[in-house]
């Protein structure tokens, strides 16, 4: 699996525990989560640079390299 892939899975699993804590209601934390989150996707439209996806990509081969070999 690809470090893009990857990327997208745990961005979909980090929402869904914020779903539970609202669920739960555990407002509070689920308030900083969605926050966290909403800086970091500010961070990366506005500068290219997200860091959960560079340090997956040390770890993981990004997805062009898997489309190159296929």
């Amino acid at each position: 699996m690809c470090a893009e892939k990857v990327h997208r899975l745990m961005i979909a699993i980090v929402l869904g525990f914020n779903m539970m804590f609202v669920a739960l209601d555990s407002l509070k934390l689920a308030f900083i989560i969605q926050l966290v989150l909403m800086i970091a996707f500010i961070v990366w439209a506005l500068t290219g640079i997200c860091t959960s996806l560079a340090i997956l990509r040390k770890i993981l081969p990004p997805c062009s390299l898997e489309k190159k070999e296929n």
